[in-house]
Formats: C-alpha cells, sequence, structure tokens
C-alpha cells in the first residue's frame, strides 16, 4: 500500500491501514513528515516557528484524533481565550473557553450569542461527527444537523431578517467565519464560523506544547511500530516510478493527483476535477520578538489566535477585495503567539509571532509591511520589538508546498458548493472512480483542518473496496 504525502491526512491513512495489518510506505517530498503540521528553526537556532498550522482545534474535536488518543499521547496547553479580535476605537471582543465569560463580555450583544451556540455546545460530539463527514451524510447526524442547519440559515447573509447575531456578537463571529477565506455571503463561511466557535467552547483552541510537529511526529512514531515506514525527500512525480502496490492514497491537491495518477485517471473523473477551482492565498511572516506583542486591549494577551480584522464590516470589505483579486487596505490577518503560553518554543528573551494575510492567489508582494502595520495600529510600539523575521509570498507558499496552488493553503477554494462538494458531488469522494486509487487530501471531505478524518475516511473506503475489509480498526493508544 502507498501514500503520497506525509500530511497529517496521509499520515491518518497509514496508521489506519497499518493497524489494519497492511503493509503501508508514505512518501513525502519535503525532508520532515508532517505537511502543514511541520515546525521549524526558520530564523534561528534554538526558536521553534509552527510552518503552516499552529492552532488546532480540530487535533482535539476530530473522531479519529479521539480514538487515537492523541491528547493522552502528546501534551496540548490550551489557552483561557480561543480568539480574540481588535475593533479600531472600541474594546476588542474575545471568545473565551467559557461561554457564559464570552456572552458576558459582549454585553447587550451576548444574549445573541448563547442562542445561537448553547445547543451546538449541548451536541458537541454529533456536532463534532457532522462536521467531520461528508455534507451528503447529514441525515446520519440529526441531532447536530437540525440546529448547526437552523443557525446556518439565520446567519446568512441573505437571510437579514432573522439573523441572531448582531453588534459586538456579529464582529466576534466573523473572525471566525472569515477563516473560510471567502466573501462573508457565502454559507460556507457562515457554516465555517459555526464550527470554529463551537469548538472554542468545547474544546477550545490549543496548541500542542513543542511546536504542531508532535502531531505528525506521532502519528509517525505509531506508524512505525505497526510496521509501516515514511520515505522523506521523495517526491512523486508520476506513480509509474512506484513499487506495484495494490492501491494508493493521494495526500495532495487535486491538480498533483492529475499530474501524478496520470492515465490512470478515470476520464470522467479527470474532466469533472479539473473544475476544481482553488482559493485565494496568503502571505505569511514569522517573527523572532524582544518580548510579547504589546496588545493595546489587555484581554488579547490571553488568546490562542488574534484576527486582526476589525469590525465585521471591515472583515466583509477585506474579504471582498481579495475575492476580487485585490490586496486590501486591512486585510485579514491571523495571528499567533505560541510562546506567551509555551515558553518551550525559544530562548529566554526570545519570543515567536506567527501572522498569514488572506491575499490573492499567486500574490507575489512580500507582506511584511502590511502585517506589521496592522499590529502596529492594534499593539503600538510593536516595531520595536521585533528582532528578525522572514516571509513568504502566496507564490512562494505554492513553491514550497506544490498543494498550495497560488498559495491556497486548503487546496481547493471554500466555495459553498466545493465545501459541501469537495472535490465534486459524489456518495464516495474518497474513492476514484471505481479504481483502486483514493484522495484523502483537504481537497477532499470533510476539508481543511488538522482532523485527520479525510485520511481516515479514505483509509477505510479503501479497506472496503480494494481489500473487503470491514471490520472497525482499533486506534486507541
Amino acid at each position: 500500500m502507498s501514500i503520497i504525502g506525509a500530511g497529517p491526512n496521509g499520515l491518518a491513512a497509514a496508521v489506519t491501514l497499518a493497524r489494519a495489518g497492511l503493509d503501508v510506505t508514505v512518501y513525502e517530498a519535503a525532508d520532515q513528515p508532517g505537511g502543514g503540521t511541520r515546525t521549524a528553526e526558520l530564523i534561528e537556532p534554538g526558536t521553534w516557528h509552527d510552518v503552516c498550522s499552529a492552532v488546532h482545534p480540530g487535533a482535539l474535536a476530530s473522531p479519529f484524533f479521539r480514538r487515537f488518543g492523541l491528547a493522552e499521547r502528546i501534551a496540548f496547553v490550551t489557552p483561557e481565550v480561543a480568539f480574540g479580535q481588535p475593533r479600531a476605537g472600541r474594546p476588542a471582543v474575545v471568545a473565551a473557553r467559557d461561554l457564559e465569560h464570552t456572552v458576558d463580555g459582549l454585553g447587550t450583544d451576548g444574549p445573541g450569542w448563547r442562542r445561537v451556540f448553547r445547543p451546538l455546545i449541548d451536541r458537541s460530539a454529533a456536532v463534532a461527527e457532522l462536521t467531520s463527514d461528508h455534507p451528503l451524510y447529514a441525515p446520519k447526524h440529526l441531532p447536530a444537523a437540525v440546529p448547526i442547519g437552523l443557525r446556518a440559515a439565520s446567519l446568512w447573509q441573505p437571510v437579514q431578517a432573522a439573523r441572531l447575531l448582531t453588534g459586538a456578537a456579529a464582529d466576534l463571529f466573523s473572525g471566525a467565519a472569515g477563516h473560510a477565506s471567502q466573501p462573508l455571503s457565502a454559507l460556507s463561511t457562515t457554516l465555517t464560523g459555526l464550527t470554529l466557535a463551537t469548538q472554542a467552547h468545547t474544546v477550545g483552541w490549543p496548541m500542542p506544547v513543542g511546536g504542531s510537529y508532535r502531531i505528525a511526529e506521532e502519528l509517525v512514531r505509531d506508524l512505525t511500530e505497526h510496521g509501516g515506514k515514511v520515505v522523506t525527500g521523495h517526491r512523486v512525480r508520476t506513480i509509474t516510478e512506484l513499487p506495484a502496490t495494490d492501491a494508493m492514497i493521494f495526500d495532495t491537491s487535486v491538480w498533483e493527483l492529475i499530474t501524478i495518477a496520470g492515465s490512470r485517471l478515470p476520464g470522467s473523473y479527470r474532466r469533472r476535477a479539473a473544475r476544481f477551482r482553488a482559493g485565494p492565498g496568503i502571505g505569511k511572516v514569522d517573527f523572532v520578538l524582544s518580548e510579547p506583542v504589546p496588545w493595546r486591549d489587555p484581554d488579547l494577551h490571553r488568546a490562542a489566535t488574534v484576527h486582526l480584522s476589525g469590525s465585521r464590516e471591515e472583515l466583509a470589505a477585506a474579504e471582498l477585495a481579495v475575492h476580487r483579486g485585490r490586496i486590501p487596505e486591512h486585510p485579514m490577518i491571523l495571528a499567533s503567539e505560541p510562546t506567551r503560553f509555551d515558553p518551550s518554543r525559544s530562548e529566554p528573551g526570545r519570543h515567536v509571532l506567527w501572522a498569514y494575510a488572506h491575499l490573492p492567489a499567486g500574490c507575489t508582494v512580500d507582506p511584511t509591511a502590511m502585517i506589521i502595520a496592522e499590529l502596529e495600529r492594534h499593539a503600538p510600539g510593536f516595531t520595536e520589538t521585533i528582532i528578525a523575521s522572514v516571509a513568504k509570498t502566496s507564490a512562494d507558499a505554492e513553491h514550497d508546498n506544490p498543494n498550495y496552488r497560488g498559495g491556497d493553503i486548503y487546496a481547493g477554494a471554500l466555495t459553498t458548493r466545493q465545501t459541501l462538494f469537495r472535490p465534486m458531488l459524489t456518495l464516495n469522494p474518497w474513492r476514484i472512480g471505481k479504481t483502486d486509487l483514493y484522495l484523502c487530501s483537504s481537497a477532499t471531505a470533510p476539508g481543511p483542518g488538522v482532523h485527520g478524518m479525510g485520511g481516515y475516511r479514505a483509509a477505510v473506503s479503501a479497506l472496503r473496496h480494494t481489500f473487503n475489509h470491514r471490520a472497525t480498526v482499533n486506534l486507541s493508544p
């Protein structure tokens, strides 16, 4: 059994298959496994930066990682506040792990937040199962599908009269929804916000102690204990260069799948896959600081992630500009300071800041100046704390990882259609037609995030269709 790509989904598939008794080899182009969960000394020795993902609600909410026992295998730190949002001229708003603390902080807009999220929190396990599965299987998850569907409809912009979140609550929700990197009018944006904010009040937004690589490291350890192996520094350009195997799983983008699989893809699948669209890109800057970010609002010091997006209206304007191929005046920026909660990431006197901006696909503009300007806007004196920094443009992101077409770290735009049907409308999005080829990346259901569910579901599909193995695989430690 061969797997191309050692991101968290590829490794989740490998672990599942190896535990089912198969001989599994994973091929990874980079020198380190992990894909978006790699951690590296990007600037100086002893200072560790997460290369892509840094904060991981999906790692604790995911049914795969719960069955795998990830929280018992590696240490996490979960900040008191999941995410916060500074607003020019007004107090910041924050989503605390405690729902009522969040409601109180939103003032007169707080009761609306409670009405939206209390039912979802009470059904959090069912919500996790729903959002970790193929949307076409929603009828299997009615206890969660009904409340989340009703709230998505009421928050969707075209249904203005029924909106439950107003004022400060709407501003706070827009930051979570903005992770979709789509116009706020899209239903997929609302669904993204509901999922992430529900996780904020249940598992929180945790960080692995030591860095995101610890997730991949534990998956690799479990894989090798069960007889599998990972070959790094081996970029697969065509499947003909690999040994013959019963089945093959791709932890790649759709476009890389088309290139690597070549004529092995059914013609109808190739034609439909070619219509799959990439989304906007990101421009990322990693900083080494002399002290933590001097946020104007002290509530932000407690946040795992800060959304530098201002009000809901400002964020909506920024995301619409990116959607139209323009660089916004005030782009949405996500920032996280892992050393505030995990001092093991750096030597004394050094602090790590990770920040990226939503930018048009393929943008070649260095994001450093715009990110510093937005940070300075909400944290006066930030510039004086900078010791060093390193930047990547959207174009650089694709060069480093060919799955990130145009800098799209989601391996496909999160439009409503492409969120509900990734990468196309089919009852089994993980299997490629009737072949023994499978897709497990963020380009397939349930979409982006470090949750391992795409890998797990692709592995289960391969076990059933290629190996006629229907027994449940034991993933426990």
